[in-house]
């Protein structure tokens, strides 16, 4: 999605990133679900080399980055694709061993962390620690009985890397134009999983229904989302920006609810209105700058 060139509103100039969070949250929890269908086919690690591979052509399509850059650059341009490579990883191998939402919950560590590392204002860790007895609830209390010890391992340490990708990517927003520098990243993270991806998908990566299907989870949970997301990351302080990724365990659930009929006990509304909350408390205490162009 191009960078918008228009002035943003004089006293609410996180408005905007607000809806691109919303909708790259919603767009990733649904692409998530998508994902689990080819697990069966390719694995998981299958899953995430189509979705990077894929997501990297159309970027490059749109964006038509220059490959060609001074060393800084190029320095974080791999680290971002290696931290979203090891991200994306880790969570599909998590999904694949316990529930979607359960992931995401223990996920959301990693920006939590971030939230509180970056905060310099008590009432920032306030909604962090709103968020926090929100993910709590969400996940059932701290008990995992039942749940694959592996699993959960993943899904904290995907978390970790989605911490170094909001650290890093409002770095990346702040160099390159537009959606050039998620493109570049984008390209190196499906190198990097490309070895895990052939492995355990094979010959099965070129099949034609699968390749649908990798598409439309590429669309839906790398090239639409992250490029909302690179924008959000220009506009929000980091801080602001991980307490606003606790909107995810929430609509991972209501995405669970409405297309995998999951239902929502009493407990799991109350942790829903907690994260929602707190990530509105964070907004309203924010105080970020208006966008600049790169």
């Amino acid at each position: 999605m191009p960078s918008s060139t228009s002035a943003p509103v004089p006293g609410s100039p996180t408005v905007p990133a607000v809806v691109m969070v919303i909708g790259a949250i919603s767009s990733i929890q649904i692409g998530a679900a998508i994902a689990t269908n080819l697990f069966d086919e390719v694995g998981a690690s299958g899953a995430v080399f189509l979705r990077l591979f894929i997501s990297a052509v159309l970027l490059a399509v749109i964006w038509r980055p220059a490959y060609r850059m001074d060393r800084r650059s190029q320095k974080l341009a791999l680290a971002f694709g290696g931290v979203m490579a090891g991200m994306n990883i880790c969570f599909y191998q998590a999904i694949d061993r316990i529930p979607l939402g359960t992931a995401v919950t223990f996920e959301f560590i990693g920006p939590l962390l971030v939230a509180l590392i970056t905060s310099h204002r008590r009432r920032d860790l306030v909604w962090a620690a709103m968020a926090a007895a929100g993910i709590l609830l969400l996940s059932g209390g701290i008990e995992s009985h039942g749940l694959d010890p592996w699993g959960v391992a993943l899904a904290i340490v995907a978390g970790l890397f989605w911490g170094g990708y909001i650290l890093l990517g409002k770095r990346v927003g702040e160099t390159w134009t537009g959606g050039k520098g998620l493109a570049v990243a984008m390209a190196v993270s499906a190198l990097i999983a490309a070895p895990f991806g052939v492995a355990d998908g094979g010959a099965k990566l070129l099949d034609p229904a699968v390749l649908a299907i990798g598409a439309a989870v590429a669309i839906l949970s790398s090239t639409f989302p992250l490029s909302l997301e690179m924008e959000a990351m220009r506009r929000l302080a980091s801080n602001v920006f991980g307490v606003m990724m606790s909107l995810e365990p929430a609509i991972a659930a209501t995405v669970g609810f409405v297309l995998l009929s999951q239902g929502m006990n009493p407990t799991q509304l109350v942790a829903i209105a907690l994260v929602v909350s707190a990530s509105a408390g964070a907004l309203w205490s924010s105080r970020a700058p208006a966008p600049v162009e790169p």
